[in-house]
Parts: structure tokens; sequence; C-alpha cells
């Protein structure tokens, strides 16, 4: 088995295993969540399979860590993780939350720099690492998995164009269904489909918004009939309509 990032590693529970020494391989049912596999020839995809790992994260792990240089191209199996900034700095920002199907970091690894972001775990989660060497030996030989990396670029692109301009509003009700569209984003979360299986409490850290308000922003967009609010998550009933809340202008 490949080397294992030392980003894999906890953030301030000594007594907890690191996650460098949790990584395993991935099992079947763990390897179907993985989008871009199918796209692969035969011998590409063995290698992959080969040099995949996964490792099961818990909330105070860090998959990724500011300051950090980038060895993996990162992927939640399951769970929901966190892209921030270093809160210790000043103001805790939360850049958008990464859902199952998501992969991430491959801008990073492109431009062999460290990490400028710490990725968390919002609840217990599965998250699958590909060795940096391995994703650069499928970008010299593969022109399918080319244009997924490069499909992937221009969707997460438009998507913080939107939430640079989002975040520019005060309207609590765009914030929600700003941050319900992206993780609904049907190219870069594919894992989701149409129900998100999320509370409103970690939807209220991805948006910023008291779990109050947020409450009160679902029932909204459920009430327009863009949603419905299920046990342990939301189903996305219109999402074209839901994207037309991104663009509202505040009344």
């Amino acid at each position: 088995m490949a080397p294992v990032d030392p980003s894999f590693q906890t953030a301030s529970r000594p007594t907890r295993e690191p996650l460098r020494q949790r990584a395993r391989a991935a099992t079947r049912d763990e390897l179907e969540m993985v989008p871009w596999l199918r796209v692969l020839a035969v011998d590409e995809r063995e290698r992959v399979i080969a040099d995949l790992q996964v490792v099961d994260a818990a909330v105070g792990d860090f998959v990724c860590k500011i300051g950090r240089p980038a060895s993996f191209w990162f992927g939640v199996v399951d769970g929901l993780l966190k892209m921030s900034n270093d809160s210790s700095v000043g103001t805790s920002i939360t850049f958008t939350g990464v859902p199952p199907g998501a992969w991430f970091g491959e801008g990073t690894l492109l431009k062999r720099e460290v990490y400028r972001y710490n990725i968390e775990p919002l609840r217990k989660s599965v998250v699958a690492g590909l060795p940096a060497t391995t994703f650069e030996w499928l970008l010299d030989r593969s022109i399918a998995f080319n244009r997924y990396v490069m499909n992937q670029l221009n969707e997460r692109l438009g998507q913080f164009i939107a939430a640079r301009e989002i975040d520019r509003l005060n309207d609590p009700d765009t914030k929600v269904a700003r941050g319900l569209a992206a993780l609904f984003h049907p190219v870069l979360y594919p894992g989701v489909g149409e129900v998100l299986r999320i509370t409103q409490q970690e939807l209220a850290y991805l948006v910023g918004l008291s779990r109050q308000r947020v409450n009160e922003a679902l029932k909204t967009l459920q009430a327009q009939g863009l949603i419905r609010i299920e046990y342990g998550g939301l189903r996305v009933l219109d999402l074209a309509g839901l994207r037309r809340v991104l663009h509202r202008a505040p009344e």
C-alpha cells in the first residue's frame, strides 16, 4: 500500500489513534461510491483500487490542514465534511460543505501547493484518499480522467463565484437556499441524489446562521414547494427553483 498522507491525522485528541494509522483498503461498496472509477480503463482501475486508501474520520480529526503539503486527492464516501479557514487568526469562515460523492483538492495537487483550507468532519465520515503519484499517473495516461478533473474544476469555479455573490447579500433565506443548492450539485456531489442527510445544526454551521434562523428558512422553502423536510434530512423537490432563489435580490 502507498504511504499515507501526513494530513491524515488527529487534530487535538492524543488518545485517539491517528488517521494515518486507521487507513485501510476500500470495500466493494465503498468503491461503488467513487464516481470517476467507471471512466477508467481496466488496468487504470486496478491500480487505483490497489492504491486507494479509506479512513473512518470523526469530529476533531483534520483530513486537510492549512500549511501542510498536498499529497492525496480526497473524496467523501459517506458523511459530511466542511471546508473552512484558520479561525485562530480571525473570524471563522466556512467556505463550503463537502457531502458524499465529492472529490476535492485537485487544484492544490496540480499546483503542488500546501493546503489553504482546513477540511474537518461535521459528523462521523468515511474519507477516501488517492496518492498524488497515482493521481498524476492517471493524468498522464487517461483522457477520460482528464476530462473528469477539468469538469470538476469548471463546476467548482462556478460554484465559488456564486458563493461570493451570495455572501454579499443579507437575506438569510437566500443564504440557506444557496447552501442547499451547492450541496445538491449533481456534478460535484453525485452521491447526494435527491435526499441529503443533514441536521439543521450542521446546515447552520455551513451557512453561518443560527439553527433557529435556518429552521425558519427551511420552512419558507418548503412552503414554496422547493424542498421537503424529512426525518434526518432534506429532499429537493425543485432544484431549478432552488437555484433561482440563489440569484434573488434582497427586498
